[in-house]
């Protein structure tokens, strides 16, 4: 299996941002409110990435550090979830970023302010969770034997 490749997370997140943009064009087109980013969003998104940091300190302690081996299926779930924190991260930073822009042309206010700020913040603390999924999606490899040789 290959590392998760930076260029396809940056597609994503581009992709996110249309789809942020797109939706709250179309939410207000409609006569709707487009949605507000919570602050339990946000604690949210950070106790996962907090989750996925810890995870990727320990699965590196244990594997790179300690040399100390791994039931595969674990190792496999490890993986998995780093990738998939990694594309979800990739898409909620590009989502958020979209809301963020959507609300910047009515910053004057108090309430575009806030959907600005708030949603800001979630796209950072996404990253946060792009970068920590990555983390534990390399803590994973097995090291080389040095005594191996080719």
């Amino acid at each position: 299996m290959r590392p998760t490749s930076r260029g396809l997370l940056v597609a994503i997140a581009v992709l996110g941002v249309a789809v942020g943009v797109t939706l709250v064009q179309a939410i207000e087109a409609g006569g709707g409110v487009a949605p507000t980013v919570s602050w339990l969003t946000l604690v949210a998104w950070l106790f996962l990435a907090t989750l996925l940091f810890v995870a990727a300190r320990n699965t590196h302690q244990r594997i790179q550090v300690r040399r100390e081996r791994v039931e595969p299926t674990r190792a496999v779930f490890l993986l998995m979830i780093g990738k998939a924190s990694a594309f979800v991260g990739a898409l909620c930073t590009g989502v958020y970023a979209g809301f963020a822009l959507s609300f910047l042309q009515a910053m004057g206010s108090s309430g575009p302010r806030n959907r600005v700020i708030m949603a800001g913040a979630a796209a950072v603390i996404s990253v946060l969770v792009v970068t920590a999924g990555l983390l534990l999606e390399r803590a994973c490899r097995v090291p080389e034997d040095p005594d191996e040789t080719p």
